[in-house]
C-alpha cells in the first residue's frame, strides 16, 4: 500500500508542478525536507515565494484531499518554510502558503484545485 500511495503522490506532485508552471510560476524547489516536515513544491510567482502542499486522493474513503491539511500540518509547513528562508536567505516581497488538491476518484479525469493563501 505504501508504494502505491507514494506513486500516486508522485503523480500528483508532477501534475501540480505542471499546472503551476503553466500558470506562470517558476518551480525553484521540490520535496524540501527538514526535521519539521517536508514542503512539496517551492515556487516563485512574480516576487511572491509560494510554499505548496500537494494532496492527492484516488477515492473519497479518507475524505477530500484538502481535508487532510490540518492546523498541525500547516504549522509544520510554516516551520519548514521558515527554515528554508533562513537557510537560503532569499529576499521576497511576500510569502504565501498554497494547497493543490488533486482528486483521481473519477476514473475518467482528475480534478485539480489550487487554493491560494491557505493560512488566511
Amino acid at each position: 500500500m505504501r508504494k502505491n500511495s507514494s506513486v500516486i503522490g508522485y503523480i500528483g506532485e508532477e501534475q501540480a508542478a505542471s499546472y503551476l508552471t503553466g500558470k506562470g510560476y517558476q518551480i525553484i524547489g521540490r520535496n524540501f525536507r527538514t526535521k519539521f516536515g517536508e514542503i512539496d513544491i517551492i515556487a516563485l510567482k512574480e516576487k511572491t515565494l509560494c510554499f505548496v502542499e500537494v494532496k492527492t486522493r484516488t477515492s473519497d474513503f479518507f475524505g477530500k484531499p484538502e481535508e487532510a491539511v490540518t492546523p498541525r500540518k500547516i504549522g509544520r509547513m510554516n516551520k519548514a518554510a521558515q527554515y528554508y528562508i533562513y537557510k537560503k536567505e532569499p529576499i521576497f516581497k511576500s510569502v504565501r502558503y498554497d494547497l493543490v488538491s488533486i482528486d483521481f476518484s473519477d476514473s475518467k479525469k482528475s480534478i485539480l484545485t489550487h487554493y491560494k493563501n491557505i493560512t488566511g
